[in-house]
């Protein structure tokens, strides 16, 4: 009954779900993975004590950012340099923009410092400058950012001194000295606002506050983002979606296949019995 099995035409239907099946469970395993390891990571990062409560530790010792280093405090001394603003960010749902700074260490790289947000638009509101001289900063590290990045302008055509993205490699481009692929938000009022010598690292809200009691006009502190690929956004949430989508192709070509398979056992039958002419058989 089952000898259609070995026509080309089923030949061809075989090798098909031979194939699909492992690829369609594969794929489903690996999107699988990439949720788990968003979970992980995610529990980590709520395991981590608050970046204020950990001792700051040099800037090279962190270096490179992963999901471990970023946000720690990392302490840096050098002289500001270089005075950049990048637009378009919000903090509170208020619109406004950061005030990056190159710091440029003894090693004569350059470690771009985010000495706080501004509400407003660019160009527009009054900076408070940067402190003169040699300082040593402390702040939260956080890794270079890319088109994916909330808030960042990849569209390019700013202003002359405004930078959409917080990035070595775009930087790199605009100062004559080499820049560490890392940046550090200051949270420490003091150093934000010209206030020279050490910044401690500090609480976010506490900053905030003090921030908010002192008016428009004083910078203040950007909080640390989570490491990217580490929090359960919708973008985790579809790779488990996608590990049901491809689990369910799976199950749907086994379905198939037996689905064809009885529809032509059967037709096989019925022409044996002689219930069906020879015309109206499936073709082999």
């Amino acid at each position: 009954m089952y000898r259609f099995l070995l026509t080309p035409r089923w030949w061809g239907i075989n090798l098909f779900v031979v194939l699909a099946i492992p690829f369609c469970v594969f794929m489903g395993t690996w999107q699988l993975g990439r949720f788990e390891d968003r979970v992980q990571t995610h529990e980590a990062a709520e395991e981590r004590p608050a970046p204020g409560t950990m001792a700051a530790r040099p800037l090279d010792e962190l270096l490179p950012v992963d999901t471990v280093t970023s946000g720690r405090p990392a302490t840096a001394s050098g002289r500001y340099a270089d005075q950049f603003l990048v637009p378009g960010r919000k903090l509170e749902d208020r619109s406004g923009f950061y005030v990056l700074d190159m710091l440029r260490t003894d090693s004569g790289k350059a470690l771009p410092v985010v000495r706080g947000w501004l509400p407003g638009k660019a160009g527009q509101t009054p900076v408070p400058a940067a402190p003169a001289g040699r300082v040593t900063v402390t702040g939260d590290l956080q890794a270079s950012e890319n088109t994916s990045t909330d808030g960042v302008d990849s569209k390019g055509g700013l202003p002359d001194g405004q930078v959409g993205m917080i990035s070595a490699a775009s930087l790199v481009n605009l100062v004559p000295y080499d820049v560490y692929d890392a940046w550090v938000t200051l949270q420490d009022t003091g150093a934000r606002t010209g206030a020279s010598g050490n910044a401690a690292s500090g609480t976010a809200d506490a900053a905030l506050t003090g921030a908010r009691d002192r008016g428009d006009d004083a910078l203040r502190p950007v909080p640390a983002a989570a490491p990217q690929g580490s929090g359960l956004d919708l973008k985790a949430f579809q790779n488990l979606g996608y590990t049901g989508e491809w689990f369910v192709f799976a199950a749907f070509v086994v379905f198939m296949w037996f689905r064809l398979l009885r529809r032509e056992a059967e037709a096989a039958r019925d022409l044996k019995l002689g219930l069906i002419p020879d015309e109206d058989a499936p073709a082999s």
